[in-house]
This record gives C-alpha cells, structure tokens and sequence, in this order.
C-alpha cells in the first residue's frame, strides 16, 4: 500500500485533507439516499434545508446561510429550478434580491428526506465521530479510518423493509 503523502503532511495539507474527508462523506450520504430512493445529489440539500428552515431567501442570503459563494448558490438554484423543485418569487426592484422558495414538489422532496435519509445520514455520521479524541490531526486520520472500514449506511444498518398492510 502507497504511504498516503496527504495524511504526512499535517497541517501544510489541512484542507486537501478535510476536502477528501467531505467527498468521502458526501459519496457515502448519496448511498444512503439512494437506499432511500432519494435520486438526487446529496450537495444540493443544503440549500433546500435552508430554504425549508429559513423560508424564501435572495441568492446573497442562500449564500450567507450556506457560506458558500453566490455563483455557487446561483448554479445549484439552476439546477432545482429546471427540475421544479424551486421557484422564484417576484422581484421587487432589484432582481438579485427576487426570493427563492421550494415549489410544492421540492417541499415534498425535503419533508420525505427528513422523515428518514437524513435521519439516517446524521446519525452514521456522530456513529463514525462519537470516538474521537485527541489532537485535531490524529482525530482527522480516525475518521479517515473509520470511514474507509466501515462506511455510513453499514452504520445505521439496512434499510427497513415496509410491509404491506393485510
């Protein structure tokens, strides 16, 4: 096995560290959605929770409570929109300031996320995080190898079966 040069680097390779850690996390949440027949990239929930938290909000607030980039928040508010799970309100003057809302389809979306995927999700994470300790790199590299060995869906386990009523 090759020496992982990222992980001997320490602080000088802090964020390509954290970078791989969240793909990885991402990668492993899209498993989780997918089991929940939820066919839509784990990226964009974000922005749909703060939309479903936070109500309509303009593109520079997504961004705020994101704290991503506006251009970000704009590609992702494209992409929603042309699958109808957003919508734009009516500008008031400026039309950077036109507030973004979730249509009734992407409401649905979220609320069947939230009932059990995200769930899900959220609780194989604090799993893969409840045993660290320790220095902030050394916590980096258990989490690195908790992920790889067990990943997020094996934490919860299987999806349960739902049988149909007699």
């Amino acid at each position: 096995m090759a020496a992982d040069v990222v992980r001997s680097l320490g602080y000088l390779a802090l964020g390509t560290r954290l970078k791989r850690i969240g793909e990885r996390l991402q990668s492993q949440a899209q498993d989780v959605l997918a089991e929940e027949g939820v066919a839509y990239s784990v990226s964009l929930f974000p922005l749909m929770a703060a939309l479903d938290r936070l109500g309509p909000l303009s593109v520079g607030e997504l961004a705020e409570a994101l704290g991503t980039s506006q251009p970000g928040v704009t590609r992702m508010i494209a992409k929603l929109k042309s699958d109808g799970l957003v919508a734009c309100g009516p500008a008031a003057g400026d039309a950077r300031m036109r507030p973004i809302m979730l249509s009734a389809s992407g409401k649905a979306l979220v609320q069947r996320s939230k009932l059990r995927a995200w769930k899900r999700i959220e609780r194989a994470v604090e799993r893969a995080c409840a045993g660290l300790s320790g220095p902030l790199l050394t916590q980096l590299a258990d989490l690195e190898e908790e992920l790889a060995a067990t990943p997020l869906r094996q934490r919860v386990g299987r999806k349960e079966t739902r049988h149909a009523p007699a």
